[in-house]
């Protein structure tokens, strides 16, 4: 290997390093995230919806979905998120193309589990990225999330241990 390509290689991995989406909620680590309230962790149950709206909610739902191997489900969501927040065009380009590489494209160890149709929007949309490239794909692991994840999230140990230690905490109990 050259130098020259040995110095483009260092000079595309720290592009990358700089326009990849460290998710900013609360940590990388979910355990760190502070404790939800009793309240906080019965409306989670009412909808997905109210789950997702709280940030200490979707890093405990975060941390379920690491235990079931899909938290790039979540990942990818939450880079959406904040990808459709960037005004800036160039910005826009390098954050989409990104995305593309971390959580759509097949050779990636997160890539999301998203139908033809969505794909084939996404390879358009990647000609000329805008704010909303990924809206058709964002909401299709949404509603995955929702119908797959979260019914399994409710049912499970990690919920229910969360929701009976607030409630024995709980100066009503």
């Amino acid at each position: 290997m050259s130098v020259l390509t040995t110095i483009r290689n260092e000079d595309r991995e720290e592009r990358n390093r700089k326009a990849s989406f460290d998710v900013k909620e609360g940590t990388a680590d979910c355990e760190e995230s502070p404790t939800p309230t009793l309240d906080e962790v019965n409306t989670w149950g009412q909808s997905f919806d109210k789950l997702m709206d709280c940030p200490v909610g979707r890093a405990a739902f975060r941390q379920f979905l690491r235990t079931e191997f899909s938290e790039e489900n979540m990942l990818f969501w939450l880079a959406c998120e904040e990808f459709t927040k960037e005004t800036n065009k160039t910005a826009i380009e390098e954050k989409a193309r990104v995305i593309y590489e971390d959580y759509i494209s097949i050779l990636s160890p997160k890539e999301v589990s998203l139908d033809s149709r969505v794909r084939e929007v996404i390879n358009r949309n990647m000609l000329e990225p805008s704010s909303h490239t990924f809206d058709d794909a964002q909401l299709q692991i949404y509603t995955l999330m929702q119908r797959d994840s979260y019914p399994r999230y409710m049912n499970s140990p990690a919920y229910r241990n969360l929701l009976n230690t607030l409630s024995e905490q709980s100066p009503e109990s």
